[in-house]
């Protein structure tokens, strides 16, 4: 027990920390799986068939650098490409506050109940390596996951406004 008689980890503030992580983690599969339109109309394939690919590639990174590649391919206009892209582009950069919190652990301290995120990743740097770097659950962390999610939210419904711009099968 901590100070404050909770369980760690049992704060109001990680309970609305986790609640968070939980709806950055909806909203970027939910936008994520619309890559499944990208990939049909890319391939010029049916969706069947860009289930198939999109479930085979087993990461983000892989299903983003397909729909990438495809939009580079001759063939598609420049204004189709450049959409795509500008939205794969968007995409990774908002990938990487999900990715850090889930690839973390979370440490409690008891006396003061703070707690903090471990990221479980090991840095190379030129001669020696760098792991566990610590971060805190604040205010600061609360309020890049609401900046995330907003800007999930507005490029979902760029990636759906696309879509029916080019009449990729939905």
């Amino acid at each position: 027990m901590s100070k404050r008689g909770q369980e760690p980890g049992q704060t109001s503030e990680f309970n609305e920390f986790l609640l968070k992580i939980g709806k950055l983690n909806y909203t970027w599969t939910n936008t994520e799986s619309l890559l499944i339109h990208f990939i049909a109309g890319l391939a010029k394939c049916n969706k069947e068939v860009a289930v198939v690919i999109f479930l085979t590639l087993n990461t983000s990174r892989a299903r983003l650098d397909l729909v990438e590649r495809l939009a580079k391919l001759p063939g598609i206009p420049v204004e189709e490409r450049d959409a795509v892209l500008s939205l794969s582009q968007e995409m990774s950069r908002l990938s990487s506050l999900r990715n850090r919190y889930n690839h973390c652990i979370y440490a409690f301290d008891p006396e003061n109940g703070s707690t903090r995120t471990i990221l479980m990743r090991i840095a190379d740097r030129k001669s020696d390596i760098k792991m566990g770097q610590a971060n805190p659950i604040d205010d600061v962390a609360l309020s890049e996951i609401d900046e995330t999610l907003a800007g999930l939210v507005n490029l979902n419904a760029r990636f759906w406004k696309t879509a029916h711009q080019f009449n990729y099968p939905l």
